[in-house]
């Protein structure tokens, strides 16, 4: 008996057009055909498929019950998901489109199919058409693996988790005071000095990347097509830097480890020569590392920063980015300056307006949009959650869901918004099961203001939606909050 209605999907889908008389049953005889150019995404399917149907899935280019194909008339991300009584279309215009199809496909069938084993479970997708393309082509999360180390394999769970609901981005928070976590050949200290023991918050969170491990990241994060962006944060937040290499103080004393929750206090120095050739080394190897076109270079919360200080080290790095091929993407501080055509200011506060944002777009730089008070992960959901932080308020489901990327700030309207991204900052996080809680179920609201255009979200139908995402989360072992304003399936 089939209870997924077609349009039961998170993010919204842009048109929906239900057939009730063609269902399409997934047997043991089903296979998968694989037109030129799909070969990876069928093969990806197979793969989610197989575990808890305990089907062959035979993929191939001859017919097949379920059938990829590509269409040059459609956007890259762009698909549409074809169901009838004689089988299953998949349509993309590139191997992205297809691949959001799959996520499609995969949360019309049984809660079950996530499983790891074998279900007994009828294997039914409901009949009609889905037409779906993206509102922005940025759709991000951000982990801050500097306060707390989480390993590649947790980072790869991670991007599994964030790809089902069409997320394209995951923005590394690489280094902070507490902690420096990408190996730099040209600075070994700054790992084997500030990645180790004692570091992170409370100093229970030590680790480190080598760029082996980055590179294996890199790579997993592709074949879900998501983009990794690396954040080294300047020129405050640099405390692990200095502890490393005290050169880079005013002073030349190292400071001491910091493990503690403060901010604001660490600034490398504007005048120092040794500065740049150090922020130079590290973007030129970060950039070389990463294929995506965006590094991300911090700018945040720099009050041990003059102003006149925090402008003239803006200036002198951002060309260092674009010299080594890479769009620089900052916090919204950064457009203190006049940016480069090519930067992007992340917003983050919770005010209502900023002067340098807004500037910024109106010399046609696009904007990233985390506004904190209803994209930050890591605020608590209640006050009496026993993780996160509260500085921006209280973030539930429904005012993570309540807000538009196009109306938050005055003079950023719709053509100057790059996408959405929801960080998660990891002071108080221990575990994965943690980064889990926290994330779900406020994510899928961020990714669907990020997908479904206005006129497709409605609360009460995303709240049902959402409900449906339990017993998913629960086959796959996926910590989650139980919100009380979701009817939890």
């Amino acid at each position: 008996m089939v209870t997924r209605e077609l349009g039961d999907v998170i993010p919204a889908p842009g048109e929906v057009r239900p057939d009730a008389a063609a269902r399409f049953t997934i047997g043991d005889g089903t296979a998968i055909s694989a037109a030129a150019g799909t070969e990876q995404v069928a093969a990806y399917l197979a793969d989610v498929l197989r575990p808890a149907t305990g089907f062959a899935l035979p993929v191939s280019d001859g017919p097949g019950g379920i059938g990829l194909r590509l269409d040059e008339a459609l956007d890259d991300e762009e698909y549409r998901l074809e169901i009838g009584t004689s089988g299953v279309t998949l349509t993309g215009g590139a191997p992205v489109g297809l691949f959001h199809a799959v996520q499609t496909l995969r949360q019309l069938l049984p809660a079950e199919v996530f499983a790891a084993t074998p279900q007994p479970v009828d294997w039914t997708l409901p009949g009609g058409t889905i037409a779906d393309r993206p509102r922005f082509g940025y759709r991000g999360a951000m982990l801050d693996v500097a306060r707390h180390f989480f390993t590649v394999d947790e980072v790869k769970s991670y991007v599994d988790s964030l790809a089902q609901f069409k997320i394209n981005h995951l923005h590394l928070h690489l280094t902070d005071d507490q902690g420096w976590r990408l190996e730099i050949e040209s600075w070994p200290k700054l790992t084997a000095i500030s990645g180790g023991d004692g570091t992170g918050v409370d100093g229970t969170g030590p680790g480190f990347y080598t760029r082996a491990d980055y590179t294996e990241i890199i790579a997993y994060a592709a074949t879900r097509f998501v983009t990794i962006v690396p954040e080294i944060d300047m020129p405050g937040h640099v405390n692990a830097a200095q502890v490393a290499y005290p050169e880079l103080t005013a002073d030349g004393v190292a400071p001491p480890q910091r493990t503690d929750v403060e901010v604001g206090y660490s600034s490398l120095v504007a005048g120092k020569e040794e500065t740049y050739a150090f922020v130079d080394d590290v973007v030129r190897e970060v950039a070389a590392l990463t294929p995506g076109p965006y590094l991300h270079i911090g700018g945040d919360e720099a009050q041990a920063t003059t102003a006149e200080d925090y402008r003239a080290f803006i200036e002198r790095v951002l060309p260092m980015v674009t010299r080594y091929g890479k769009r620089p993407m900052g916090w919204h501080e950064m457009a203190a300056v006049d940016l480069p055509a090519s930067a992007v200011p992340q917003f983050w506060r919770i005010e209502a307006a900023d002067e340098g944002t807004a500037r910024a777009a109106a010399r046609g730089n696009k904007v990233l949009m985390s506004p904190a008070d209803r994209t930050y992960l890591d605020m608590k959901y209640t006050a009496d959650s026993s993780l996160g932080l509260d500085w921006a308020g209280l973030l539930d489901v429904e005012k993570a869901y309540g807000w538009d990327p196009a109306e938050r700030l005055p003079g950023v309207g719709e053509e100057s918004v790059l996408g959405v991204e929801a960080p998660l900052w990891s002071e108080t996080l221990r575990s994965l099961a943690d980064v889990q809680t926290m994330t779900f179920p406020r994510l899928p609201a961020i990714a669907e203001i990020g997908w479904s255009r206005r006129e497709h979200r409605d609360w009460e139908s995303f709240r049902r939606r959402l409900a449906a995402c339990g017993p998913r989360w629960r086959a796959q072992g996926v910590a989650f909050h139980p919100a009380p304003e979701i009817p939890w399936a």
